[in-house]
């Protein structure tokens, strides 16, 4: 084992990992990450926390990640090349194993200047695929990326992303298999709102063997409504979205839990496919719903992850949410 990480350990074993994710609040609070924590604790593998999702200042993934840690449970820890450079990666790198973090995902990052400060200088001293390298090379020869040795390195799992959605299309490809020879160990894509198209995508993965030599997780995303489909068919660069998925929603009575159902069938359709090894549930602020979806499409219990056997209790706060969002007895068994 490269790092003896929960996650690793399960893709390893051959079962279907679940990764769920928080974007850290845009506060000095860690209320949000105790509250959804709670809720996917035992019922997810590992859990993401985004680095400045979307170029807006919130908490940082290191610190989520601890909080996690502290909660017993295991942290996919998000680092984007947009903010620091390599000096400051590395040493937020040593720092977060140090403190237990032992999964993390490198990533370019979203440009600063669709986030709340975009007058903000970009650093991108490096970009993800150099990152991963650095990563491997401080793991497996423990020396920094200047060379100087590293004395005790540290060994992480080292993840990176995907989007098979962007163009020119083969070069998604082209790229993954650039991640895995940088020294990725597991990938997750962006979210599948078109699956047709991510199946052709996994074709062209298994014509190069790529899924023998990387763990496989496609993004799934509940879309809250008809509206914020058609605004990712039509306004979000690097997105595609179906006519199918945009349709289904607006011909729904309950447009929630059919996005809901949406989300679950694709789980469930996704584990069909050869060369994936999980999906990484990114409800993007509707955090809620994901013991939800994990409940209706009968992934629990986790294999190896903290309190498989007594699952993180559903509490007040969450139930209310639900209630809120009108899906409040999607899964009734989470309330028994």
């Amino acid at each position: 084992m490269k790092s003896g990480s929960a996650l690793e350990r399960t893709y390893a074993s051959g079962q279907f990992v679940v990764t769920g994710e928080i974007g850290p609040p845009k506060e000095s609070s860690f209320h949000h990450i105790e509250m959804y924590g709670q809720g996917m604790m035992g019922r997810v593998d590992a859990v993401n926390f985004t680095d400045n999702q979307t170029a807006v200042t919130r908490l940082s993934s290191w610190a989520a990640s601890i909080k996690l840690i502290q909660m017993g449970m295991e942290p996919n820890l998000q680092v984007v090349c947009r903010d620091r450079n390599r000096l400051a990666i590395q040493s937020d790198l040593l720092g977060a194993y140090a403190l237990g973090v032992r999964n993390v995902l490198c990533l370019s990052g979203d440009h600063q200047m669709f986030g709340n400060h975009p007058g903000c200088k970009g650093v991108y001293d490096v970009d993800s695929i150099q990152l991963i390298g650095i990563v491997k090379r401080l793991r497996d020869e423990g020396r920094f990326e200047c060379g100087e040795e590293c004395k005790h390195n540290p060994r992480f799992f080292i993840g990176c992303a995907a989007n098979p959605f962007g163009d020119p299309f083969e070069f998604r490809v082209v790229r993954l298999e650039k991640k895995i020879e940088a020294g990725a160990d597991f990938v997750q894509t962006q979210c599948i709102l078109d699956m047709e198209r991510f199946e052709r995508f996994m074709e062209l993965v298994r014509a190069r063997g790529l899924h023998k030599r990387i763990y496989i997780s496609p993004g799934l995303m509940p879309v809250k409504s008809p509206k914020m489909a058609r605004y990712m068919q039509t306004g979000v660069p690097g997105m595609m979205v179906s006519e199918e998925f945009c349709q289904f929603l607006e011909k729904a009575e309950n447009g929630k839990i059919a996005a809901l159902d949406l989300t679950v069938n694709y789980l469930k359709h996704v584990q069909k496919i050869e060369g994936v090894a999980g999906a990484h549930i990114m409800a993007v602020a509707w955090e809620e719903v994901v013991p939800l979806i994990l409940a209706k499409a009968g992934v629990l219990p986790r294999p190896f992850a903290a309190f498989k056997d007594t699952p993180g209790a559903i509490t007040d706060e969450l139930k209310a949410l639900w209630k809120k969002s009108g899906v409040e007895n999607y899964a009734p068994e989470l309330l028994t």
